[in-house]
């Protein structure tokens, strides 16, 4: 536990650190001129694509934990049916 909180805490540093830099990319949506049909949609595009990105792994967890607990209750229902007499 004592090397846990100093390892936090180094983490936050970085991550810190690696923020600052980031906030310095630029805004793709903003970069696109929005005032043509094109811009529009590849602004749209860009929107949507970062949806995606953003739903897939809660979508992927979530699935698989449904499936887990799913094969869970049918080995007990089955388990439970065997020791019946």
């Amino acid at each position: 536990m004592k090397r846990l909180i100093p390892l936090a805490a180094l983490s936050l540093v970085a991550v810190a650190v690696i923020a600052a830099d980031s906030l310095g990319c630029p805004n793709c949506k903003d970069a696109v001129n929005t005032s043509d049909p094109d811009g529009l949609n590849l602004a749209r595009g860009y929107f949507y694509s970062i949806l995606l990105m953003l739903a897939m792994p809660f979508t992927l967890i979530g699935s698989f934990s449904c499936y887990v607990w799913r094969e869970m209750r049918r080995q007990q229902r089955e388990q439970a049916a065997s020791h019946e007499p």
